[in-house]
């Protein structure tokens, strides 16, 4: 895609993404403080795996616990080191990271599962957090689901318009194949007005096939919550628009 300016399209998505998604840090913290920080020790080392702009890292880092951040956005990886200076962030693939066992636990908020496209490659993310988990190491990450799929975006579309900036998403989700196409354009004021133009996917996982993915890894004591903006965390249904589990390496 041709571009005016010298800004990248992966510059221009995260710099919206850190501004308007980054947020989401403060709905999936108290998740955390209710799933996951109450069983870790008071300087626990945590993975932040698809880190994204390093926003939840901030919160944990002020928290006392110590952060290793991993996205394969090279410009995520800039903004989450500028936002959690004490943090430390890797350029680096969810599906071929290799830690030793150093964490006392790993998350992934905000859907960043739901980019890895295959079973098979979903389950090999697991393998990677159990090798880098300590014994007794916690795991907890959400993934959106079909209902959210279905009834969220049910308009096909959303914006968001401000002074200097706009951000146009067209969604189609294809119940068959499981698969969702979000199709992104991005208005930055700059010199002048600079678009940008993105399509991503995001693959829809059922309960079923988390458990047996994360079996499959080694996890054990796995639940599974779901997840209303309105109720929060509640049972999962076939309504949940969103689902949190938390399981653990033995």
């Amino acid at each position: 895609m041709k571009t005016i300016y010298s800004h990248s399209d992966d510059d221009n998505f995260a710099w919206i993404y850190n501004k308007h998604w980054g947020p989401y840090a403060n709905q999936a913290l108290p998740i955390l403080e209710q799933l996951m920080l109450p069983f870790l020790p008071s300087e626990a080392h945590i993975l932040d795996l698809c880190c994204g702009t390093g926003q939840l890292a901030t919160k944990l880092i002020a928290k006392g616990y110590s952060v290793t951040g991993i996205d394969v956005s090279n410009e995520m990886i800039r903004f989450a080191r500028e936002n959690a200076p004490n943090g430390d962030f890797i350029v680096q693939d969810a599906r071929h990271f290799h830690f030793p066992r150093t964490f006392d636990a790993a998350v992934s908020t905000y859907d960043g599962l739901n980019f890895i496209m295959s079973p098979p490659e979903l389950t090999t993310v697991f393998e990677n957090v159990f090798e880098s988990l300590q014994n007794g190491g916690i795991f907890l990450f959400d993934l959106n689901t079909e209902a959210g799929y279905l009834y969220h975006w049910e308009d096909g579309t959303f914006s968001i318009v401000e002074e200097d900036h706009a951000c146009i998403v067209r969604y189609e989700y294809n119940a068959d194949e499981k698969l969702v196409r979000f199709d992104v354009t991005i208005f930055r004021l700059l010199e002048g007005w600079l678009r940008t133009d993105l399509t991503f996917y995001q693959r829809c996982y059922s309960s079923f096939d988390i458990r047996y993915a994360l079996n499959l890894a080694g996890f054990t004591d796995i639940s599974i919550y779901g997840y209303h903006d309105e109720l929060g965390l509640t049972e999962l249904s076939l309504e949940s628009e969103r689902m949190y589990i938390v399981c653990r390496k033995s």
